[in-house]
């Protein structure tokens, strides 16, 4: 419809009732009258007969049911021209039911949309074997799938049968895919192709030879009756018998060479296979091109998947994949962390900070982390609160705790063995007279045990001419 649209072409419909009944019009293609043509075998040049059921309700409402091609009443194929052959015609019908949104309870594929999900519509239980659907949560700026088989919980109220995280399943399928396509696969490929045409050569030779024979014997038939004597009857009859005898054999051995001459693929040319063989370096690049939509991804693995059978247990996830050919492949991935393993600190980096608390602060620390290029568990730079928290989260002994398990003093401490007000520790700290160490960002120090000659108010000295005081040693302690 959207085709037809696009092209500006219109589609003939035929007047049901008024005036000009019966006539020919022409007017846009409508959504409705597509499938309608699409699944009427009338085209295809068959005629038929019985295609539904229709049963009246108790209401009165008309129930019409879609039956089976076996069921039908009458099907007679090429009874008129076609549009198109019947092959295609059923061609057709099966695209259609494998595009279906939902057909069945038993299917197990399902047509490719627009997700990054590789895997969607080819992906079943390993527990139940039910087809798993597919869920999306954001991670960043990227679309994150995950695989649910949830139909029987859905139908029972029960809890889902497993999940299974999809982003690294569809990296390994992905890297799979590309390594499976290795020239020595293609030339095994156009090996096993040569030798069914070879096959396929032999088997028309027989056939060939099948209607060789049928002709062989239709044409003694034929040159039998029309030599009879017409006066004979009986034995004209005879002849005639044997000569219709002859022509259906003759038809059916035609028929059947047709048949799969149409089937036959013929064989491929030096160029066909050249082009397969480019497909070993095209397949790589096209799938890792950021421009390849995600549904052509999924079509091409289509192409060279069969399905995927995915078991989780606690510690990893397990994939069966079966190829179109009959082989199996077996992969198995650990379980890929969560999102709070994803955000948690480095080890490395929780190391450093035990290590920088013995000397820094909390905003020293991330100033020194962000120039050595190291990041928190969320990618991002350091700053204060960050570095406090990591500290609690850890249970690493804070700045003032190693301080004071140091020796050091507190303000008010200090004070009283100076013996002067608590502001004339600061001045005195501030001047350089007595050594402090900051304990956090708010400019609070502890002060180390004062020495044998502790600084002492001198009256009319200026700070500046005074020395520093050394602070106590174990010495001076004993």
């Amino acid at each position: 419809m959207k085709a037809f649209n696009t092209a500006g072409l219109s589609f003939p419909w035929r007047h049901r009732a008024g005036p000009r009944k019966g006539e020919i019009d022409w007017k846009p293609l409508a959504h409705h009258v597509v499938p309608r043509i699409l699944h009427n075998p009338r085209y295809a040049g068959a005629f038929t007969f019985g295609r539904h059921r229709d049963i009246r309700l108790p209401g009165g409402k008309l129930s019409r049911t879609v039956l089976p091609r076996e069921e039908w009443i009458s099907f007679i194929p090429a009874a008129h021209p076609g549009y198109i052959t019947l092959d295609q015609y059923d061609a057709n019908r099966a695209q259609l039911t494998a595009n279906a949104a939902a057909h069945g309870r038993d299917r197990t594929a399902g047509p490719p949309r627009e997700g990054p999900a590789l895997l969607q519509g080819i992906i079943i239980c390993g527990t139940c074997g039910l087809r798993m659907t597919v869920r999306y949560h954001q991670r960043g700026d990227q679309e994150v799938p995950t695989c649910v088989c949830q139909r029987d919980g859905i139908s029972h109220g029960r809890r889902i049968c497993q999940a299974v995280p999809g982003a690294g399943l569809d990296q390994q399928i992905g890297q799979l895919l590309t390594d499976t396509l290795t020239p020595l696969a293609i030339e095994a490929a156009l090996t096993v192709q040569a030798e069914l045409q070879h096959r396929a050569d032999e088997a028309g030779a027989v056939r060939a030879a099948h209607v060789e024979r049928a002709r062989y014997h239709a044409d003694p038939a034929r040159r039998r009756y029309l030599a009879v004597d017409p006066a004979n009857r009986l034995v004209a009859d005879t002849l005639e018998a044997d000569w219709n005898t002859a022509l259906r054999a003759l038809s059916q051995a035609q028929d059947t060479c047709e048949q799969a001459r149409k089937h036959d693929t013929g064989q491929l040319t030096d160029a066909q296979k050249t082009r397969i063989r480019q497909l070993v370096t095209d397949l790589p690049a096209i799938w890792n091109d950021p421009a390849t939509p995600a549904r052509e991804r999924k079509r091409i693995a289509r192409l060279l998947l069969t399905d995927i059978t995915v078991t989780r247990t606690r510690d990893t996830i397990t994939a069966h994949i079966r190829l179109p050919a009959g082989q199996h492949t077996t992969l198995t991935l650990p379980i890929p962390p969560n999102a709070a393993q994803l955000r948690k600190t480095p080890a490395a980096v929780v190391t450093a900070v035990d290590e920088l608390l013995d000397h820094h602060t909390h905003a020293q620390i991330a100033g020194i982390l962000n120039d050595r290029g190291l990041t928190s568990g969320e990618g991002r730079p350091f700053h204060r609160l960050i570095i406090r928290n990591i500290r609690d989260e850890y249970g690493l002994r804070s700045r003032e705790q190693r301080l004071r398990d140091a020796g050091m003093l507190t303000l008010t401490q200090m004070a009283g063995r100076l013996g002067v007000p608590a502001k004339t520790v600061k001045i005195w700290h501030h001047a350089g007279l007595i050594t402090g160490h900051p304990c956090n960002d708010k400019g609070q120090c502890l002060y180390p045990p004062p020495g044998p000659n502790p600084p002492a108010r001198a009256q009319g000295r200026k700070l500046s001419e005074r020395r520093p005081t050394r602070p106590a040693t174990p010495a001076d302690d004993a």
